[in-house]
């Protein structure tokens, strides 16, 4: 691997974790799941959102991009597993201050 790859990823990491439409569907998924927690469990739902979210977002809106599909795939996991632990730690922090 290349320096230049290497900023490549860091600089689309970079992006993927500041893409408003990306935080909105992780955060819409998380409420989702939330609510079907009950009969769903929590993990494979989110699991499944994540991974879903990580490759309907360049299949369907950064085509033509210098990027291979799989390191912008793979990338977007990352960034949303990331989004899903902060967005989880925030919602456990709202739940312990209003004892909910």
């Amino acid at each position: 691997m290349e320096p230049t790859d290497t900023l490549n990823i860091a600089t689309l990491l970079q992006s993927q974790l500041t893409d408003v439409f990306r935080i909105g569907l992780i955060i819409a998924m998380i409420v989702t799941a939330m609510r079907t927690r009950p009969v769903m469990g929590l993990t494979i739902p989110l699991l499944a959102g994540v991974v879903f979210v990580a490759v309907i977002i360049p299949a369907t809106i950064q085509v033509g991009s210098d990027v291979p599909m799989l390191h912008r795939v793979g990338v977007g996991i990352l960034a949303n597993l990331m989004i899903v632990g902060i967005c989880l730690g925030v919602w456990q922090a709202f739940r312990r201050l209003t004892n909910r």
